[in-house]
């Protein structure tokens, strides 16, 4: 069923899609091939029916472990940024070829907090993406993990790709922020331990309650969580943006969620609301 509030979606053009870690891998740590190549068809159709797409991909130390038969994340700093120079370069070898099989090009993005913060930096990147965009390619990106670090005077992480994704939707303008996850969307309370769990289909704003809500941890071998979905969100609202939070078990559902489809959670700001 389409909700009224959703009907504006399928004009949408410039759409952001976020993919975490547990979209891409199974829980075992091995590599889900047939979503992968699921979200490369799905980004190209979205392309070829005029749209501008990004995509904001985690995976890099998860996909780093699996290629050095690692079974379990990593503790030091040390050990995460070498296996993840090895998961970006395995990953966006995996996205070259699966878009390449719908004759797509995809071009890497590797961002740290302190570009963004820098104005003339910033104006590079956002001339990056614009010139992509302007050529047909969909840019992929990541954090730097490789380099990125976190100290009291030189911030250059994001925290999580969750925030990245919504600070990259800031920085190229997008109508739309698509935020694929391993849940429905956001919930009263945990699904997966009270059935009784109620899914919020609109969150016109994130109050003290919500924040409460979505305490949690994220996946094994990714960062993120229910709470940096919400900051993210937060920040997307402070923009005037929309987001959409749905399961991305399958990525054909970016069809349905842009057709109007009442799926996962819409953040969108009261005063945007019909």
């Amino acid at each position: 069923m389409k909700a009224a509030t959703r009907s504006s979606l399928n004009k949408m053009k410039r759409i952001v899609i976020k993919v975490g870690t547990s979209t891409l891998m199974y829980p075992n740590g091995k590599l889900n091939l047939q979503r992968i190549e699921k979200l490369a068809f799905v980004l190209t159709d979205l392309k070829n029916q005029g749209k501008e797409v990004i995509l904001v991909s985690s995976g890099a130390i998860g996909v780093g472990c699996h290629r050095l038969n690692i079974t379990k994340r990593p503790a030091t700093i040390p050990e995460q940024q070498a296996i993840a120079a090895v998961g970006q370069s395995e990953l966006m070898n995996l996205y070259s070829q699966f878009f390449g099989n719908y004759g797509q090009i995809v071009g890497q993005l590797l961002l740290t907090r302190d570009i963004i913060d820098y104005p003339k930096s910033r104006n590079n990147v956002i001339n990056t993406f614009e010139q992509l965009l302007k050529q047909g390619i969909i840019p992929v990106v990541n954090e730097n993990d490789t380099v990125a670090v976190e100290e009291l005077d030189h911030l250059t992480k994001f925290g999580d790709n969750d925030r990245l994704s919504a600070i990259v939707s800031e920085l190229v303008t997008a109508d739309l922020l698509i935020m694929l996850s391993d849940i429905d969307g956001f919930y009263n309370d945990n699904p997966t331990t009270n059935p009784a769990a109620t899914l919020f289909s609109d969150i016109h704003a994130i109050t003290p309650e919500l924040v409460i809500l979505a305490g949690g941890n994220g996946s094994e071998f990714g960062t993120g969580g229910m709470a940096t979905k919400l900051k993210a969100a937060h920040h997307v609202l402070e923009q005037n943006g929309q987001m959409i939070l749905a399961n991305g078990a399958d990525p054909t559902i970016i069809f349905d969620i842009i057709n109007g489809e009442q799926i996962g959670t819409h953040f969108r700001a009261l005063k945007e609301v019909d």
